[in-house]
């Protein structure tokens, strides 16, 4: 067993996800390191994307969707995720095999019955096997249909709730922007090379490590929390993880155990904090994937200052790798508010100004803390 502190993991992490190291890669890249940016809010996947980019004219979130190299749908926890399709696929492997759309209190929520949505699997994959509709157009097509007129509102609802199971087992994917209207496809249809939805077997493997090797080290039960709000059996996701042992490195934290593929073992160990501040967007990958609930990475005391109401998830200032504060772009300037009350200065925080600046675009910011 590998024996390391949190400095050492906080460090590792910070360099892995491109935090410490900004990437010349493109959009697609820093989504592959990731695991997968969230874009419920597309200004906040593009700026997870542009924080962590050397190149400012590197490929944005948008123009890969556009492309198809990124795929947007309802991935980890059913929320909006823009991701390569290897790992999307994979994602939604390991997400459909919990078949929440079968228990009762899903059924009772949202008046869909399990053949329901088997049907409208069918349906769906058919209607948009060769072509891009809106959400409007896509629920006039379904209801045309026999069988699914019950279903209109639920169909209609902006949450998604009854078309996230189609997107779990691969009969929809979001398609091109249409001016400010969602549009649906199918992701065949999308993505060059879509091979469809694996095995959730064979799908666990790459999830695992993709997961692992950005959020590390991390336990069974913490990896199946970021995927589905631990929505699979526990055994199950243990079969996963004992599958991939030989690959796997176990870690123990001061005291908390964990693991991390072997590959990435040797550089947890030499991990090393420096002493920058760090500055990142809102639904920033840093705290989804531990979680907030994460008392190491985020005191609880301060959990509710991150995790909003209504789902949101605030901007975040880094210290020493732990998430130390918030922050608000007001106008031209930074209004950064730390839990313990210390002021940063402006030279303290000159290089995460910097690359905030370089990342929305702008020619340079002023701080103010609160």
């Amino acid at each position: 067993m590998l024996s390391v502190g949190w400095d050492q993991v906080f460090a590792w992490r910070l360099g892995r996800q491109f935090v410490a190291a900004p990437t010349a890669g493109s959009a697609e890249d820093v989504a592959t390191r990731l695991a997968g940016v969230q874009a419920q809010v597309a200004s906040a996947a593009e700026m997870a994307v542009a924080v962590r980019s050397s190149d400012s004219r590197a490929r944005g979130v948008g123009e890969a969707l556009g492309a198809g190299t990124l795929m947007k749908t309802w991935a980890m926890r059913g929320t909006l995720h823009a991701m390569v399709p290897e790992q999307a696929a994979a994602a939604l492997s390991l997400i459909g095999s919990a078949r929440t759309w079968e228990k009762p209190s899903w059924q009772k929520s949202f008046g869909a019955t399990p053949e329901q949505v088997a049907a409208l699997v069918e349906v769906v994959s058919g209607i948009l096997a060769e072509q891009v509709l809106s959400r409007d157009e896509l629920v006039e097509a379904v209801l045309a249909e026999p069988g699914f007129a019950h279903l209109g509102e639920q169909l209609r609802s902006g949450w998604g709730a009854v078309l996230k199971p189609l997107a779990w087992q691969g009969a929809l994917c979001h398609g091109p922007a249409r001016g400010t209207k969602v549009t649906f496809t199918a992701p065949a249809r999308l993505t060059p090379g879509w091979t469809g939805i694996p095995e959730p077997d064979l799908a666990a493997s790459t999830m695992i490590s993709s997961y692992l090797g950005a959020y590390g080290p991390a336990t069974p039960e913490a990896f199946d929390a970021w995927l589905s709000r631990n929505s699979v059996r526990k055994a199950v996701v243990r079969g996963w993880f004992a599958a991939m042992s030989e690959a796997l490195t176990e870690v123990d934290v001061e005291g908390r155990i964990g693991w991390i593929p072997s590959e990435f073992a040797d550089d947890l160990a030499a991990a090393t904090l420096g002493d920058d501040v760090y500055l990142l967007g809102p639904f920033d990958q840093y705290v989804l994937g531990p979680g907030t609930a994460d008392t190491v990475l985020l005191p609880a005391e301060h959990r509710s200052k991150v995790s909003r109401a209504a789902g949101w998830i605030s901007p975040l200032a880094l210290v020493d790798g732990r998430i130390a504060g918030t922050w608000e772009q007001v106008g031209d300037e930074v209004v950064v508010s730390m839990f313990d009350g210390r002021k940063l200065s402006k030279r303290e925080l000159s290089g995460a100004l910097d690359r905030l600046a370089e990342a929305i675009g702008v020619g340079g910011l002023g701080i103010r803390a609160v």
